[in-house]
């Protein structure tokens, strides 16, 4: 392949991450961070030795003058961060080790939400990316972030989608239809089960939602499915099989854990690994990062993932 800019371009939304271990009050100790789905997984891909980029907007002001300095120390270059009008958006996260999470949102007319067909011409996906990366997240923040994800799709050398449905942002029914829109021809589809395989496939088990999607035209499926590692079914050279879970070494904060493999599988399968490989280490470094506090607070450089799967259960090669 001719040299290009970046390995992965992701698109999508920057938020402003207010996280504490108390109930929401007033005098509650809080932490201010960044974080978001696109920017979780544009670090994780970063960090597993990808060039990436990250296509969003973010609004014209302080805060995001903080944003894109954290961007950049995260390893993402911002060169096709458009600095625009708007606010940015941010929400509210109370977590605990034992993973109980609760999110409020304020990203209604974010600069982000204004995502549109645009901006993906402007990036020329093709010409400069090997990969790219979106999510149910991006497609649900509006209508025309919505036909930037379906643009971006048809624009990509290859295209990774992870569904990342959140009922307060889109209905399932709506979230199934964009699903189905960018399956045929991707690369890698990532669900989660059961959440995401009842509700955006109406399938019971992950193998179903595995052949739903392979029907559907996508070239491979990685379901994640928690306890149960994940269930990946591709074309006939790779096979359906499941990788055993990787257990962590501790658990502080399991925010962001879902884009952290799909940046790293995006970033592995782009820099060359073959299928297998890429979802164990993209396992692995899921695994690692719930160790850190926050979306973007333990994600781990890829000797790390690379040590944590080979010496954990089932682990398979991680050579390459």
């Amino acid at each position: 392949m001719t040299t290009m800019d970046y390995d992965v371009i992701v698109l999508g939304e920057v938020l402003l991450e207010v996280g504490t271990s108390a109930v929401f009050r007033d005098g509650v100790e809080a932490r201010l961070g960044c974080s978001g789905d696109a920017l979780n997984a544009a670090a994780a891909a970063a960090a597993a030795g990808a060039r990436v980029g990250l296509l969003t907007r973010i609004g014209d002001d302080e805060v995001g003058e903080g944003i894109v300095a954290r961007i950049e120390e995260l390893g993402v270059d911002t060169g096709l961060v458009d600095r625009t009008g708007g606010h940015n958006g941010c929400y509210l996260m109370r977590a605990d080790p034992g993973g109980t999470r609760g999110f409020a949102y304020m990203r209604r007319g974010s600069a982000a939400s204004g995502l549109s067909p645009d901006d993906v011409r402007r990036a020329r996906l093709g010409e400069r990316a090997r990969c790219v990366l979106t999510s149910g997240i991006t497609a649900a923040l509006s209508d025309t972030a919505r036909a930037a994800v379906l643009a971006a799709k048809e624009a990509a050398n290859e295209f990774v989608y992870d569904p990342n449905h959140r009922p307060a942002l889109v209905g399932s029914d709506e979230a199934a239809a964009t699903l189905r829109a960018v399956s045929e021809g991707a690369k890698l589809v990532t669900p989660s089960h059961p959440g995401e395989t009842s509700a955006l496939l109406g399938c019971g088990t992950s193998e179903e939602a595995a052949r739903e999607l392979r029907a559907l035209g996508t070239e491979a499926v990685a379901v994640t499915c928690g306890g149960d590692g994940v269930l990946v079914e591709a074309e006939s050279r790779d096979g359906s099989w499941r990788l055993p879970p990787v257990p962590a070494r501790s658990v502080v904060d399991q925010t962001g854990a879902g884009d952290v493999f799909a940046g790293t599988v995006t970033a592995r399968l782009a820099l060359g690994d073959e299928l297998p490989v890429a979802v164990g280490l993209a396992a692995a470094a899921a695994s690692l990062s719930v160790g850190g506090r926050g979306g973007t607070g333990g994600i781990p450089a890829i000797g790390s993932t690379r040590e944590h799967l080979a010496t954990s259960p089932g682990s398979v090669s991680c050579a390459g």
